[in-house]
C-alpha cells in the first residue's frame, strides 16, 4: 500500500484549487440545483488535482479528492429536502448510505490507500468537553428556536402532529446527524487533512457540509449558523479524534431543532422555548 502523504504536503499550496473547485461543485449541485455545471466543476477539479499529481504539486489528492467528488456526486442524485413517507426515508437512506460507502470503498480498495477511519475515541472525556456540552445546549435553546421560527424554516420539514410522526422526525434527525459526522467529518475532512492544514481542510469541507444543510432545509440566514458549526466541528474532531464526542455534540444541537419542530407546527401545544 502506497503511502498516504501526512497533513500540509509539501507543495501542497496549488492543490487547494481543485479541492476548492469540488467545494463549488457542491454549491452548484446542492444549492443552486444546476447539474451540467455542477458535473463540469467536478471535473475541473478532479482534472486540476491529477495535474498536480502529475507535476509533483501533491501526492495522491487525485484518488482522494475522487472519493470526495463521489460522494458529492451521490448526494445530487436525489432532492434531499426533508421527507419522512416510506418512499422520502428509503430514499434518504439509499443516498445518504451511498454517499458514505462509495469514497470508502475507493479509497480502501480500489485505490488501496490507507482507510478511512472512524475512530470512536469512547466515552472518558475531560473537564473542557463536559463544559462544552453545557454550551452547546444553552446556545441551542437560545438561537435555534429564535432562527428557525422567526424565518419560517420550520416549514422545510414536513409538519408532524401524530405519534408516529413525530417518532419518524425523530429518528430521521438523529440519524441525519449521526451520518453528518460521518461523512463530511470522518471522510470528507479526513481526506482533506491529508493535503492540506487543519483551517484549508475545515475551510474546504465546510462548502460541503454547509450546502448539504442548506438542500435539507437550513436556509434564509441559516449558513451563519451552519458554517460556524461545521468549523467548530473539524476543529474538535481535529484535536480529540473522538467520533463519539463530535456525534453528542450535534445530537444535542439535533434535539433542540427537534423540538423546535414540534413546536413550530404545534403551537399550541406546552413548549419549553421563550419564544
Amino acid at each position: 500500500m502506497p503511502p498516504t502523504p501526512g497533513p500540509a504536503a509539501p507543495g501542497s499550496t496549488a492543490a487547494v484549487i481543485p479541492a476548492a473547485a469540488l467545494g463549488v461543485a457542491a454549491v452548484i449541485l446542492l444549492v443552486v440545483r444546476d447539474p451540467l455545471l455542477g458535473t463540469a466543476a467536478l471535473a475541473l477539479g478532479l482534472l486540476g488535482a491529477w495535474w498536480c499529481d502529475a507535476t509533483n504539486r501533491s501526492d495522491g489528492l487525485l484518488p482522494d479528492l475522487t472519493a470526495v467528488a463521489s460522494g458529492i456526486a451521490i448526494l445530487s442524485l436525489s432532492d434531499l429536502a426533508a421527507d419522512l413517507s416510506d418512499a422520502g426515508m428509503v430514499r434518504f437512506t439509499l443516498v445518504l448510505s451511498g454517499a458514505l460507502l462509495v469514497p470508502y470503498v475507493l479509497v480502501r480498495w480500489v485505490f488501496r490507500r490507507d482507510p478511512v477511519t472512524f475512530p470512536w475515541g469512547g466515552w472518558r472525556w475531560n473537564r473542557a468537553q463536559w463544559s462544552y456540552l453545557i454550551v452547546v445546549i444553552v446556545a441551542g435553546y437560545l438561537i435555534l428556536p429564535w432562527y428557525f421560527l422567526s424565518t419560517g424554516v420550520y416549514r422545510n420539514w414536513p409538519a408532524v402532529h401524530a405519534p408516529a410522526e413525530i417518532a419518524r422526525l425523530f429518528v430521521g434527525v438523529n440519524a441525519v446527524g449521526i451520518w453528518d459526522e460521518l461523512f463530511f467529518i470522518c471522510t470528507v475532512f479526513a481526506l482533506y487533512r491529508r493535503h492540506f492544514p487543519l483551517w484549508q481542510a475545515n475551510l474546504l469541507q465546510a462548502m460541503v457540509f454547509v450546502s448539504f444543510l442548506w438542500e435539507l432545509g437550513y436556509q434564509a440566514w441559516g449558513p451563519l449558523l451552519t458554517i460556524p458549526f461545521a468549523l467548530v466541528q473539524g476543529a474538535i474532531f481535529q484535536l480529540t479524534k473522538n467520533l463519539a464526542y463530535v456525534i453528542t455534540v450535534h445530537l444535542l444541537f439535533d434535539l433542540v431543532v427537534f423540538l423546535v419542530l414540534i413546536h413550530g407546527h404545534n403551537p399550541s401545544w406546552p413548549t419549553i422555548f421563550l419564544i
